[in-house]
């Protein structure tokens, strides 16, 4: 039986010096020099620890969640991370996301004395936390997608001793290639579709055959790269001019239409039938919250464009050597099962772990009894390699 402790929290602020040659986010961070970072540490009270467990969202913040409060109370010693870009991903690059996450990691290891640190990549974070420790392993980045120098060859990452993958896609890039709705004709217009890939529209009822699935998926892939053409575009024209204006945000319409949502018979697990994480899919689709639904030039093709992110964490886990645990939830409503497979297949450490938990949602919502079994599991699998 795993013990509980109290839980007690405490607050981290971190700050660099960082050049920006324009402001990207509102506020003070951005214009001034200075990147902020806000987290907390989620202790168990009156139990000590050489290890700390590492969470972090690009756009999120995770110190809510039940995962995180569930392992501290179990004994271990979390930090949940925010980046600069916490509840604000319209320009979001992931290349300044690695450098927050490194600030957090550092931390960990020289300010507060932990021997070994552990990046918990759950959903969104888990292909940052990939990402990341390749990159710290064996950096190759010196600029983003948008050719703007940011050398994370010279930002001194320190790699992490282990890489949990808990529910968790492939990366914001490929997942929105995923789930953009293809029908839309008119950018600018949501309500201009083609009938014949709208899933809403009510005149395409699933199961869906192979045949249509193989066109919806390549019509959201042209989707994605019409776009990010004109992301691309856009910047050249903005650089051609030659004068004060470098960037520019834009909406994109209609991203949460994926087949998987309605027809349960693709890719099959446990979920809900109809529903996605945010809710009735139709809903979502055109709703404030949907994915990518503000974004800049810059920020789409540092983290929505699949032909020019970096932060596929398919393509990331191939360089990664420390030891993985990769968790699928069987009823996810957020994450395809394919795609935590894909990442443990990829994977080319010799310690890597794959489990399967069934019936749990993405966030384990009133389901503690699978909350307790996805504790018990990441606390054996650390303490089986004596961490």
């Amino acid at each position: 039986m795993t013990p509980t402790y109290e839980l007690r929290r405490e607050p981290i602020i971190l700050s660099f010096e960082e050049k920006a040659a324009f402001t990207e986010t509102y506020g003070f961070v951005g214009s001034q020099g200075y990147v902020f970072l806000e987290g907390q540490r989620l202790l168990p009270e009156g139990h000590d620890s050489d290890t700390v467990l590492i969470f972090m969202h690009p756009a999120s913040t995770l110190n809510l969640m039940p995962l995180p409060a569930a392992l501290a109370r179990a004994g271990h010693h979390v930090i949940c991370g925010a980046s600069r870009y916490a509840k604000n991903d319209a320009p979001l690059i992931m290349e300044k996301v690695v450098a927050d996450l490194g600030a957090y990691v550092r931390h960990a290891r020289e300010d507060l004395g932990y021997r070994t640190v552990v990046l918990c990549g759950w959903s969104g974070g888990g292909s940052l936390a990939t990402f990341y420790q390749s990159q710290a392993e064996a950096p190759t980045i010196t600029h983003t997608p948008a050719g703007d120098v940011y050398d994370l060859t010279r930002a001194g990452l320190q790699p992490a001793d282990a890489l949990m993958f808990i529910a968790a896609h492939t990366g914001r890039a490929r997942i929105l290639a995923e789930w953009i709705d293809p029908s839309v004709r008119n950018e600018l217009d949501p309500d201009d579709c083609d009938p014949a890939l709208n899933l809403y529209g009510g005149q395409i009822e699933p199961p869906y055959t192979a045949g249509f699935v193989a066109t919806y998926r390549a019509a959201q892939r042209a989707r994605v790269r019409r776009i990010t053409e004109h992301a691309l575009d856009t910047l050249d024209r903005l650089k051609a001019r030659g004068g004060a204006e470098v960037e520019r945000p834009f909406l994109v319409h209609r991203t949460m239409a994926d087949p998987r949502f309605l027809d349960p018979t693709l890719e099959p697990n446990d979920r809900r039938p109809g529903w996605c994480y945010l809710g009735n899919p139709e809903t979502a689709n055109n709703g404030p919250a949907g994915l990518a639904r503000f974004t800049t030039l810059r920020a789409w093709l540092s983290q929505w464009s699949p032909d020019h992110s970096r932060a596929d964490a398919e393509a990331c886990i191939k360089t990664v050597t420390v030891p993985l645990l990769v968790v699928e939830n069987s009823a996810d409503d957020a994450v395809p099962t394919a795609h935590p497979r894909c990442v443990f297949d990829a994977a080319t450490t010799k310690d890597k772990t794959y489990h399967r938990i069934n019936g749990a949602t993405h966030y384990y919502k009133d389901q503690p009894t699978h909350q307790s079994y996805a504790v018990n599991l990441i606390t054996q699998w650390l303490q089986n390699r004596r961490f």
